[in-house]
């Protein structure tokens, strides 16, 4: 069952399960703890929630972007590689067109929206092509169109807590560097710019904590590829039982720090 401590509000959500039972009563005063297991296109109770004054941790904002590429290209994507854009339509394609051309952009990556460990991830020769077959079959709207970059550096890193790791992926036979396609990694040590910059990151999208992916295309500039509350750890020095217990330890000072607050406010 739920926690509830007596007040206006004051439920604890910590389970799907409460979550599902619960999700039409929640109301100001009540905290959700845990990302929500929503399925696609339920994304509108996160905003629902906010509205009724529901506290969420991760905040909302954090759980769209972790399952959204195409969020993520509109919210970061000011950390993102330059001329990148989100397509919801054959006109999106055609609109960036002649600026792709006139930047000397060819060829080009798109990544479905919820395509995971590399699998929603194609190269084109060129915009061009995309458009010409956007006018010729279905294309899975909204795509996130990136230009392709041959030399550079796929760093992963994992933020949760007081601890920190990365890694370098590489592929010598496939741009796809996820290690579930053939993908191998090394670890790396950051930089103090790399890590400044994954917190500035952490910070805009309101991640509490982070699997970041990071392309570095030299000593001191890096792009952001992707950002998730949760990802693959394969190469990681942390397991994923690992990172969930850190995950446990950030819910449960969230936690006190709610109920202080609330016993403060009366």
């Amino acid at each position: 069952m739920e926690a509830r401590i007596g007040k206006a509000g004051g439920r604890i959500i910590r389970s799907a399960q409460q979550f599902r039972k619960l999700y039409p009563y929640l109301e100001a005063g009540d905290l959700v703890l845990g990302s929500l297991p929503l399925k696609a296109g339920e994304e509108y109770k996160l905003l629902d929630l906010v509205e009724r004054g529901v506290t969420l941790f991760p905040a909302a904002l954090a759980q769209v972007l972790s399952r959204s590429k195409a969020a993520q290209a509109e919210v970061l994507g000011g950390f993102m590689l330059p001329e990148t854009f989100v397509a919801h339509s054959r006109a999106d394609l055609l609109a960036q067109l002649n600026a792709y051309q006139a930047s000397g952009v060819r060829r080009i990556v798109t990544k479905l929206d919820r395509g995971n460990c590399g699998q929603g991830v194609n190269l084109w020769p060129s915009l061009e092509d995309l458009v010409s077959l956007a006018s010729l079959s279905t294309i899975p709207y909204p795509l996130v169109v990136q230009p392709w970059v041959s030399d550079y550096r796929d760093l992963r890193v994992v933020m949760v807590g007081d601890y920190m790791e990365a890694y370098e992926r590489y592929n010598p036979h496939n741009f796809r560097n996820n290690l579930v396609l053939g993908g191998q990694s090394r670890p790396v040590e950051l930089i103090p710019e790399h890590l400044s910059w994954c917190q500035e990151v952490m910070r805009r999208g309101k991640f509490p904590y982070a699997v970041i992916d990071l392309l570095q295309l030299s000593e001191d500039r890096w792009y952001l590829a992707e950002v998730n509350l949760r990802a693959g750890l394969k190469a990681a020095r942390v397991t994923q039982a690992g990172f969930r217990q850190q995950v446990a330890r950030l819910e449960e000072d969230f936690l006190r720090q709610w109920l202080a607050a609330r016993e403060r406010n009366g």
